[in-house]
């Protein structure tokens, strides 16, 4: 058996808060993920089990505890070690990052093509710059000009421009309010998780097409959760039901969950989540507690958002699942999982804002 910790790391309680400082203040994932590594090593946890905790090797974590040692924080700002002399320049990259954001293949000469492909760009640039590349080249280029290769969204008619940009001012704000005034910010949302999900793609053999029993009923698991802005913690709860005592309940978990510091929690207009019989409850621990409000029609604004669609494809999608019971364990073991590498949480739904 595993010993997960060895000796817990004493008398360093300053420099352990100048790490979770630090930790709050970065918008850097890389930075955010050598901070954790750092507490991890003050709480006692031998690099070995920081590397499986964090997913990174061993030997990167002796690094980051050697170079702080070291360095203290300016220690852990590593920079990239050199790789293979790029093909395209960064000018060509730059009219790359252009052109794939604001037109079609189509309006670059590629008749009938409306979305890009990396077969599309390579032709493209083998076209334009008549510099000839290999798919994985190309895939790399893309990755490192922050391209990702994902579904797009719909954006609702009806939104408010100047009230999403009032929210993402506010956000601005509250972010700074982190260093003291604000200990924690939650994003909060409900899912229906059903017995069976959207089929996507996936990969099969040619003229051998997977395919996905299902009972074709409505059941599903009932959801209600929040995720940690800083840590990349995720909280879930099942209830057979959505209203504003349910709700309630969670927020007394949220409470339970963080047992000090004040709490703001983001969230969408939900009926439940005005409801009348809610309010003395957040009156009594509005020294605690606080919502804020997505402006209307703005789901993209709530990062857990990103947290179902990540749970469906992952576990749900393309899964026939006999049994309610099976979903619940689906899940369950899903949130643990990812609850392991909190970082690769941060990386994937807390970044973009």
């Amino acid at each position: 058996m595993d010993i997960l910790v060895t000796n817990k790391i004493t008398g360093h309680e300053n420099e352990i808060k100048e790490i979770k400082d630090a930790s709050k203040r970065t918008k850097s994932v890389r930075l955010y993920k050598r901070y954790s590594v750092l507490l991890k090593h003050f709480d006692g946890f031998n690099n070995r089990k920081i590397s499986e905790m964090e997913n990174i090797d061993e030997h990167t974590v002796a690094t980051y505890i050697k170079n702080y040692k070291a360095n203290g924080l300016d220690g852990l700002n590593i920079a990239h070690g050199g790789g293979a002399s790029k093909k395209i320049n960064e000018n060509q990259e730059k009219i790359v990052l252009e052109t794939i954001t604001t037109k079609t293949p189509e309006d670059v000469g590629f008749e009938s093509k409306m979305n890009w492909t990396i077969e599309l760009v390579r032709q493209w640039v083998l076209k334009e710059f008549n510099i000839k590349m290999s798919h994985r080249g190309i895939a790399y280029v893309l990755h490192r000009l922050n391209l990702s290769y994902t579904r797009p969204t719909y954006v609702l008619e009806k939104a408010d421009k100047e009230k999403q940009e009032k929210f993402k001012n506010d956000f601005e704000v509250l972010k700074k309010c982190l260093d003291g005034l604000v200990d924690t910010i939650l994003f909060e949302d409900e899912s229906m998780i059903r017995d069976y999900q959207a089929i996507q793609k996936n990969w099969f053999i040619k003229g051998h097409q997977r395919k996905i029993p299902t009972y074709g009923k409505n059941a599903g698991v009932k959801l209600i959760g929040i995720l940690d802005y800083v840590t990349g913690k995720v909280y879930c709860e099942e209830h057979e039901r959505y209203d504003a005592q349910v709700f309630q309940s969670l927020l007394n978990s949220v409470l339970k969950e963080y047992p000090k510091g004040k709490i703001v929690m983001i969230l969408d207009n939900a009926r439940i989540h005005h409801a009348k019989l809610i309010q003395p409850f957040l009156t009594e621990v509005k020294d605690r507690l606080e919502l804020m409000f997505l402006p209307p029609y703005s789901p993209e604004f709530n990062l857990i958002e990103g947290l179902w669609g990540w749970l469906k494809s992952s576990v749900i999608n393309n899964v026939f699942y006999p049994s309610l019971v099976r979903v619940r364990f689906a899940v369950q073991k899903f949130i643990k999982s990812i609850n392991m590498v909190p970082t690769q949480t941060i990386d994937r739904l807390c970044v973009r804002m």
